[in-house]
C-alpha cells in the first residue's frame, strides 16, 4: 500500500455519485419518517460503538450503495447471526429498504444515508467489518468521468482499514471495462488477495441474490463479472 493517509480529504474532491431527482413514494417517505428511528443511524464524524448499536457482539457485514436494498434484505434475512450495515445516499432506496426490513421484522440491520467515503473515514472503527459487498456501482463509462468511479486506489486503502484481517470483499458489475478496472486496482493492493488468483473473476456467490436489475440485464444478454478478495494481514 502507499503511504497516503486514507483520511485525506482529497478523497472527497470528486464524488462517485450524483443525487438524482427521483422522488420517494408516499410509503417510502412514511418509512423515512416513522422507521428511521428504529433502523437509521445518523452520520457523525465519530466512531460508532457497534456492539451497543446492535445490542450484541457479532460478525458484521457492510453493503455500500445498496440501491433498492434487495440483496441486503436477502442477506440480512438469511443471516440473523450477522449484523448488517447498509450505506446509501439515495433516499427512495433507503425508504424501500426500511419498508422491507420492517416487513421482515429484522433486528440485525442498520442503515446510514450518507456518503460511503465519509462513513468509512469517520464512523466505522478499524477492522470492525468481516464482509463488504459492493454490487453494481455506477461504472461511469465515459472516459472523462472515470475519476468518479468508486473503486480507486485511495478508496481500496480506506476499505482495508475497516475490513478485519481474513475478511472478505465482494464486488459485481455488468460493465466489463469497469470489471477489469476494479480487478487491476484491487489486485495492485497488498491489503487484498484475489481468491480467484490468475483467473481473476469468480462465479456469482450464493450470497448475492439476483436483483430485478440483474434479471433484466440477463434478458438483454448482459454479462456480469464477480470479484472476491480476502483481506490479508
Amino acid at each position: 500500500m502507499s503511504d497516503k493517509d486514507p483520511s485525506d480529504v482529497r478523497l472527497r474532491s470528486v464524488r462517485s455519485f450524483v443525487l438524482r431527482a427521483g422522488r420517494a413514494t408516499a410509503g417510502q417517505q412514511r418509512a423515512l419518517t416513522q422507521l428511521w428511528p428504529k433502523y437509521g443511524v445518523e452520520f457523525s464524524p465519530t466512531a460508532l460503538d457497534l456492539p451497543t448499536l446492535f445490542g450484541r457482539a457479532a460478525p458484521r457485514m457492510l453493503e455500500i450503495g445498496f440501491g433498492a436494498g434487495e440483496a441486503l434484505l436477502e442477506f440480512a434475512s438469511a443471516h440473523p447471526e450477522i449484523d448488517c450495515i447498509g450505506v446509501e445516499v439515495h433516499r427512495p432506496g433507503v425508504g424501500r429498504l426500511l419498508l422491507g426490513a420492517e416487513a421482515a421484522t429484522l433486528s440485525n440491520l442498520r442503515v446510514i444515508c450518507h456518503d460511503a467515503v465519509e462513513v468509512l473515514q469517520h464512523q466505522l472503527p478499524p477492522a470492525s467489518i468481516a464482509l463488504v459487498h459492493i454490487f453494481f456501482p455506477d461504472p461511469w463509462p465515459k472516459k472523462r468521468h472515470h475519476k468518479r468511479r468508486l473503486i480507486q486506489p485511495a478508496f481500496v486503502e480506506l476499505l482495508a482499514t475497516v475490513i478485519a484481517p481474513g475478511g472478505t470483499l465482494r464486488l459485481a458489475t455488468d460493465w466489463e471495462p469497469y470489471a477489469q478496472h476494479m480487478r487491476e486496482v484491487i489486485d495492485a493492493s497488498s491489503a487484498f488477495a484475489n481468491i480467484a488468483a490468475d483467473a481473476g473473476f469468480v462465479a456469482r456467490s450464493a450470497e448475492r441474490t439476483l436483483t430485478r436489475f440483474e434479471r433484466r440485464g440477463q434478458r438483454l444478454g448482459h454479462g456480469v463479472w464477480d470479484l472476491e478478495y480476502r483481506r490479508t494481514n
